[in-house]
C-alpha cells in the first residue's frame, strides 16, 4: 500500500530528541513538545525502542493517549528489544554513533531481527505507547554505521526474519505498511532489488538534504520512484546544523560543513527566506518523497516548522544553489 493513500500530510514528527539525545530533556518540555505538534495540526509521529532505549516511546504515548486513534498515524520500528535489565548507555555499542543516547534510559538494548524478535518488540512498542495498533513499521539501522564490516550479515537476518514477519502482519491486516529505515542508502538498494519481501516505503535519515543528496539522487530515489516506494526523509537538518545546531551526522560539524552551511544561510539571507524553509522544502520537492519528520525538542520548533514549509521561496533562490554548486543541477526544487 502506498504510505501517501493514508499519510495526513506531508510534514510529520520525528521523535528521537525526545529519547534524550544529546541531552537531558526534561519530561514537561518533551510533553508540551508533543502537545505543541498536535495542537498545530501535525498528525504524524515517528518514533523507536532505540530512542532513549524507550523513553521516546513512553513520553509519545502519554501524550497521545486519549486522542482518537483514527485522527493520526503512528509508525515505529523494529530491530532492538528493551530489556529490563539495566546497563551503562554511555558504553552500549552503537557503531559511529557513539553514546548518541547516554542520557536516555539505562534499560539494556539487544540488536535482534529475527521473526520472533520483531513481533515481540512490536508487543513492547504497543505497550509504550498506549495504543492497540501501528500504522508503518520500519526495520530500523541495517546499514554500515551502526554494524561496520557486519552489516550484510545482519541485514540478511533482518531479511529472513523481520521482513517476513512484517509482510505477514500486513497481510493479515495487524499494519498498513512496512518499510526499511536507515542512515545509508545502500540497505535500501538491495531491498530494491529483491523479488520478495517487498516494502511499501523507506526511511531514509540524513541522505537527502541540502548538504548530502547526490547519491540518493542518482540511483535509489530514481529506482524508488519507479517501483512506487515511497521515501519519508528523516534528519532534513543534518542534525540540527541546518537548524542553527552545531551538530551534523549526529557529532560536532567539521569546518567544512560549517562553511558550506554559512554559504546557504548567506543566499537565503539575500533572498529573505529561512534556512529551515530551504531545507523542508527541497527535501519535498523530489517526487519520491512522501513526507519529512524534522525532530523537536522545544513547543517553539513546531511552529518554525510548519512556517518554513509555508513560506514562498523565490525559484531564484534555488538557481543560485545550483549557480554556486550547491545543490546538484539536476535535484528537482520546488519551482522550475
Amino acid at each position: 500500500m502506498s504510505i501517501r493513500s493514508f499519510l495526513p500530510g506531508r510534514i510529520g514528527f520525528g521523535t528521537a530528541p525526545l529519547g534524550n539525545m544529546f541531552r537531558a530533556i526534561p519530561d514537561d518540555e518533551a510533553a508540551a513538545t508533543v502537545r505543541a505538534a498536535w495542537d498545530q495540526g501535525v498528525r504524524y509521529f515517528d518514533t523507536a525502542p532505540l530512542y532513549g532505549a524507550g523513553l521516546a516511546e513512553l513520553r509519545l504515548g502519554e501524550v497521545l493517549e486519549g486522542r482518537p486513534r483514527d485522527e493520526y498515524v503512528l509508525s515505529t520500528k523494529v530491530g532492538r528489544v528493551i530489556l529490563d535489565e539495566v546497563e551503562d548507555p554511555a558504553e552500549r555499542a552503537l557503531g559511529e554513533k557513539g553514546a548518541l543516547f547516554e542520557h536516555g534510559r539505562p534499560n539494556r538494548i539487544v540488536n535482534d531481527y529475527s521473526a520472533d524478535a520483531t513481533l515481540r518488540s512490536i508487543e513492547d512498542s504497543l505497550e509504550r505507547l498506549r495504543t492497540d495498533r501501528l500504522d508503518i513499521v520500519w526495520v530500523h539501522d541495517i546499514a554500515q554505521d551502526f554494524y561496520g564490516d557486519d552489516w550484510v550479515g545482519v541485514y540478511e537476518s533482518a531479511r529472513t526474519g523481520a521482513f517476513r514477519a512484517l509482510t505477514r502482519l500486513r497481510e493479515e491486516g495487524v499494519i498498513k505498511a512496512w518499510g526499511v529505515g536507515v542512515n545509508k542508502t545502500e540497505p535500501l538498494e538491495m531491498t530494491l532489488a529483491l523479488d520478495e519481501p517487498r516494502p511499501d516505503a523507506f526511511l531514509l535519515a540524513g541522505r537527502y538534504t541540502l548538504l548530502d543528496h547526490a547519491h540518493a539522487l542518482q540511483r535509489l530515489l530514481p529506482a524508488a520512484a519507479e517501483q512506487d516506494v515511497d521515501i519519508v526523509v528523516g534528519g532534513p537538518y543534518s542534525s540540527g546544523i541546518l537548524a542553527g545546531g552545531s551538530h551534523f551526522e549526529y557529532a560536532e560539524a567539521p569546518a567544512e560543513i560549517v562553511e558550506k552551511v554559512g554559504r546557504i544561510k548567506a543566499l537565503a539571507d539575500t533572498h529573505g527566506i529561512g534556512i529551515k524553509s530551504a531545507a523542508l522544502q527541497f527535501v519535498l520537492a523530489h517526487p519520491a518523497v512522501a513526507a519529512v519528520i524534522p525532530g523537536a525538542t522545544r513547543p517553539g520548533r513546531i511552529a518554525e516548522d510548519l512556517g518554513a514549509l509555508a513560506q514562498d521561496v523565490p525559484y531564484a533562490f534555488w538557481k543560485s544553489l545550483r549557480e554556486e554548486k550547491i545543490i546538484a543541477p539536476d535535484a528537482p526544487v520546488p519551482t522550475a
